[in-house]
């Protein structure tokens, strides 16, 4: 039974659920930035290349058995997740400045504590 428990707390610890999270939301936001390249950034952009190179596929682009499109699209949605990323960490950086409290001045009570800390730090033991 201990081993039982000893899983349940590891499962249950907030690292872990945590990252089950944020595995869920990436497969998501992976789809979604799947579809922009796919449905609306090849074409719109690329199309003119694609039409050059007589495909419709970007994931057919290829140069002798060199098959580079699926590699370029996959370069793309790279570049897209990990700008979107940047965009998030810096959003939440700015929150997070937001909070810092700023330095107030200590209290009545508080400078008299410290008087009293520094009058008995001055007496011989």
């Amino acid at each position: 039974m201990g081993l039982l428990k000893e899983f349940k707390d590891f499962v249950m610890r907030g690292n872990v659920l945590d990252l089950a999270v944020a595995v869920v939301i990436g497969a998501a936001f992976t789809a979604i930035v799947s579809s922009l390249v796919e449905h609306i950034i090849t074409p719109l952009l690329l199309a003119p290349a694609l039409k050059a190179a007589n495909l419709q596929d970007i994931d057919k682009l290829s140069w002798g058995a060199v098959k580079y499109g699926s590699f370029l699209s996959a370069t793309i949605k790279f570049l897209i997740i990990a700008f979107i990323l940047f965009l998030l960490v810096k959003f939440f950086k700015s929150l997070e400045k937001k909070k810092v409290p700023a330095a107030t001045e200590p209290t009545t009570t508080e400078k008299l504590l410290t008087e009293i800390r520094d009058e008995l730090k001055k007496r011989p033991a």
